[in-house]
């Protein structure tokens, strides 16, 4: 059996920045905010809400909302849709047009807990390809919708086929764990 995973992730024209995993060591305040210490964020930054699928043979093609979307005629019938817990994808709506559209699908009753530890995007190919994006060259949603784009084309194939082919290693241990949180 195959299986597709996906997944929606927003961009934002600010950069993705945790200030709990970068640290500034320098000898005074002004040193350090000369150093990155001082992070600007716009105040209302522009957006760019994203979908993408990946299986263990490589990456599907990008698709931003502005520009619809895609199924079939992509991928075939021989897959299994999986979703996560969005509000999107549970929604009655959602679950009824994938029961119809797709040739197998897992709906939300028998989706497990702690799905983030189950799709690779979540757990390591978005920051794959958060780490391509040149976000010194981002300054517009134009820009942004360029950066993402390349950044795709740029995520390592080894990284997707590995990400992928653990899956069901990854399904054993959360079932170890009785669904909670896996750690590394």
């Amino acid at each position: 059996m195959k299986i597709l995973f996906s997944d929606e992730e927003m961009f934002h024209i600010d950069e993705i920045y945790n200030s709990q995993n970068d640290r500034i060591w320098a000898v005074d305040r002004l040193a350090a905010d000369t150093n990155g210490g001082i992070r600007q964020k716009r105040k209302f930054p522009q957006k760019l809400l994203v979908w993408l699928a990946v299986c263990s043979k490589g990456v599907s093609p990008l698709v931003i909302f502005e520009d619809g979307t895609f199924g079939h005629d992509t991928f075939g019938v021989d897959w299994t849709f999986q979703q996560d817990g969005a509000k999107p994808q549970i929604h009655a709506k959602s679950q009824e047009w994938c029961e119809k559209h797709f040739p197998c699908f897992i709906d939300k009753d028998h989706w497990p807990l702690s799905s983030p530890d189950l799709n690779p995007l979540d757990y390591c190919i978005w920051d794959e390809l958060a780490h391509q994006v040149n976000w010194d060259a981002v300054t517009s949603k134009t820009t942004l919708i360029y950066e993402v784009k390349r950044a795709v084309r740029k995520v390592s194939l080894d990284v997707v086929f590995e990400s992928c082919s653990s899956w069901t290693n990854r399904l054993y241990r959360l079932s170890q764990v009785k669904g909670n949180y896996l750690r590394q």
